[in-house]
């Protein structure tokens, strides 16, 4: 019965954050006929009502959102079990990061970790800053990669890694080639093709471009990197993008980069995790091979 109670939660849990009893049954590979069932034996066990339906999706009840907290603790306790029992390099390590760093600086440190703890099934969840630090709080993610200036927040460890230079990239025939670093008030009246809202660097550039009274037109905006690229190796515009994303096609020669001069621009790539968790072998590897001897920061 404690097997099924902790599948029940599981279902629970995925339903709860996809609002959908179809995208979790595709999800977890069950049929949707056995997602309702479940959902309707653990509301049956808890005596409440735990979903609800909103328009076209499921939504949670005041009961659903605090069993939603008991459910995560006690499947992450559980999934701490197992992996003591299995000498602690055996399971799921899920990490939430912006497309950036999941691109340009996670693939070589995810190489060296298969190698090192091969049985470690590890699963990269994308989002951005303000999900990710909401989904290692609640224990959803047991780690996440940000891009910001320096976070803190009581309930996280935060280690900064680097700092990411942001850089203006521009089509080389642009007028800004002959340029070597762009300021705040040379972008007045330029196309500017902006990340997706929800991108630190994306607000910091806007809200820094309001308060100096600086006008710009907005040429295009995209939620994908290359298409950025793309847009600004043709002449469309201008982008602020940080210079690990643009590297390659600097060394190419389709774009070139100038560093935004700006106080306000200071980012780093930053690790962080919830102080409450607890730090299994196969954990602590991964903390090591990111952040070396910097872990007690």
């Amino acid at each position: 019965m404690v097997k099924l109670e902790l599948t029940y939660l599981k279902t629970f849990r995925e339903v709860a954050k996809w609002g959908s009893y179809t995208r979790a049954a595709e999800v977890l590979g069950y049929a949707q006929s056995s997602i309702t069932t479940q959902i309707s034996k653990l509301e049956e066990s808890y005596g409440a009502v735990l979903l609800e339906r909103l328009g076209r999706g499921m939504k949670l009840t005041i009961a659903g959102e605090a069993l939603l907290h008991y459910a995560n603790d006690i499947l992450r306790l559980h999934e701490e079990s197992k992996e003591v029992v299995s000498q602690q390099s055996k399971g799921v390590l899920t990490i939430g990061t912006i497309e950036t760093l999941a691109a340009f600086f996670l693939p070589p440190y995810l190489q060296k970790y298969r190698q090192l703890f091969p049985d470690m099934n590890v699963m990269i969840q994308p989002a951005n800053e303000p999900s990710i630090i909401d989904l290692v709080k609640d224990g959803t993610i047991d780690v996440g990669f940000i891009l910001d200036p320096p976070f803190q927040d009581p309930e996280l460890h935060s280690c900064k890694l680097r700092e990411e230079e942001l850089v203006i990239i521009t089509n080389p025939n642009h007028k800004f080639a002959g340029k070597s670093e762009i300021q705040i008030s040379d972008l007045q009246g330029e196309s500017l093709i902006l990340t997706e809202d929800g991108c630190t660097y994306r607000a910091m550039l806007l809200q820094t471009l309001k308060s100096n009274q600086i006008n710009f037109s907005l040429s295009y905006e995209f939620g994908n990197l290359e298409a950025i690229k793309q847009c600004v190796t043709y002449g469309l515009g201008i982008a602020l993008l940080p210079r690990i994303v643009a590297a390659s096609d600097i060394a190419k020669g389709q774009v070139i980069a100038l560093p935004l001069i700006h106080p306000h621009f200071k980012f780093y790539t930053q690790l962080i995790y919830a102080k409450k968790k607890w730090q299994s072998k196969a954990f602590l590897g991964f903390l090591e091979l990111i952040n070396g001897s910097h872990l007690s920061e």
